[in-house]
């Protein structure tokens, strides 16, 4: 049983997810402050963060397993059902990994809904000043010239 590569890679884990945390911050900074020029580069940042966690996941799964299997529990054991199966003081360890893991997912969710949040109401208000603007603005008639919605659009039938 490695439990000390299991530790390793959820250390590593937790410092990817500590770094994804930041990028989303960062990306909140951005929005806020109205700095979207940045905004596609720190989108493939966090793209990187994340393709090196999905590959880590993997990773982690495997090493999980054999744990698993090693210590009598059933397939794709989740890391609380490792924790409280595994002898002191891996257990003890594990369990605050789980800890650490969880509070991490718990503040990204959170800032990624704020994200989210500011994101959507950004393009409702782009929305709502183009329709604004629009409707300011007028638009024209069937000859080509100017209505404002103000005056009826004139005709060249009833000119002649």
């Amino acid at each position: 049983m490695d439990y000390q590569h299991l530790s390793t890679l959820l250390w590593r884990e937790q410092e990817l997810l500590d770094l994804l945390l930041f990028k989303a911050e960062e990306k909140q900074y951005l929005i806020v402050t109205g700095k979207t020029r940045w905004l596609a580069r720190i989108a493939h940042e966090i793209e990187v963060v994340l393709e090196q966690l999905r590959t880590l996941e993997v990773e982690r799964a495997a090493v999980t397993e054999a744990i698993a299997a090693a210590i009598g529990l059933e397939a794709n054991p989740s890391l609380k059902q490792v924790a409280e199966a595994s002898p002191a003081p891996w257990n003890d360890l594990l369990a605050k990994h789980h800890e650490a893991l969880l509070g991490l997912v718990t503040d990204l969710r959170s800032l990624s809904d704020a994200n989210r949040e500011l994101i959507e109401g950004g393009l409702a208000a782009i929305g709502d000043t183009l329709i604004q603007t629009r409707a300011a603005s007028g638009t024209y008639g069937s000859t080509g010239r100017h209505d404002d919605g103000n005056h009826r659009a004139v005709t060249l039938d009833g000119a002649l």
